[in-house]
């Protein structure tokens, strides 16, 4: 598992990847939170705190992790080199978690110079330094756990074609059926149970719940939960199409 780990992360810095992923998303949000105006834009939020930023980061995330994870196995059906893989002494299971280490640590590096976003707003609230740490923690503790299932269904989708964009195009519409979807069909219903009940299938809510610095149990199963399912489902995806 370390030696896909270590290939994986060579292979994103050895080429383009890794560093269009982290300028790109760094650039998005800058540009969004500092530069252009409208509801993102910190200056004119009139509150000195990064909720905007966490409103905005799961969408780009969500089309930003795809197209990391989109070549994590399609290009190894398309070159030949998944079967190499698999015959390796290296389990199946180690596989999957390898490669998702990988663009998992790739999204995290791309995640922590944002940092200094709770430094520069601290300094511009009237009080300086009058920032809600804990919030602000707690909104990056559920980050780190969206992206984790993010990438899990990214490498899932990965591993239905060969094809790249197919697999971008799958793994941006399960990601934001898991993370809007239920959200959106929870609005057909009268407000009341079955309305929550729908709401909470989705990663949103559970997203926005950690967000508020609440840290509840809860959440925390559903997004393993969410991110193991899709890790076992690559994993059984791999073991039938390639037997």
């Amino acid at each position: 598992m370390l030696a896909i780990f270590k290939r994986e992360i060579q292979s994103f810095f050895t080429s383009s990847i890794g560093y269009l992923t982290i300028g790109l998303f760094l650039s998005l949000n800058g540009l969004f939170l500092w530069v252009f105006k409208g509801r993102f834009n910190i200056f004119e939020y009139g509150f000195a705190d990064l909720g905007n930023f966490f409103l905005l980061a799961p969408w780009v995330f969500l089309f930003l992790i795809p197209a990391i994870t989109m070549k994590s196995f399609s290009e190894e059906k398309k070159l030949g080199t998944l079967e190499l893989l698999l015959i390796k002494p290296i389990g199946l299971r180690h596989l999957v978690l390898g490669k998702f280490l990988g663009a998992f640590a790739l999204v995290l590096i791309a995640l922590l110079p944002t940092s200094l976003y709770a430094y520069t707003v601290s300094q511009l609230g009237t009080t300086v330094g009058n920032l809600d740490t804990g919030l602000v923690i707690g909104s990056y503790f559920g980050m780190v756990f969206l992206v984790a299932c993010y990438v899990a269904i990214g490498l899932f989708a990965s591993t239905l074609s060969e094809n790249q964009i197919v697999a971008f195009i799958v793994a941006v519409l399960l990601c934001f059926f898991l993370f809007y979807g239920f959200e959106g069909i929870s609005t057909l219903f009268p407000e009341g149970n079955t309305a929550i009940v729908v709401k909470d299938l989705g990663m949103q809510a559970h997203f926005d719940g950690i967000a508020r610095g609440v840290v509840d149990t809860r959440d925390l199963v559903y997004f393993v939960s969410v991110a193991a399912f899709f890790l076992f489902l690559t994993t059984l995806q791999l073991k039938y199409s390639n037997n």
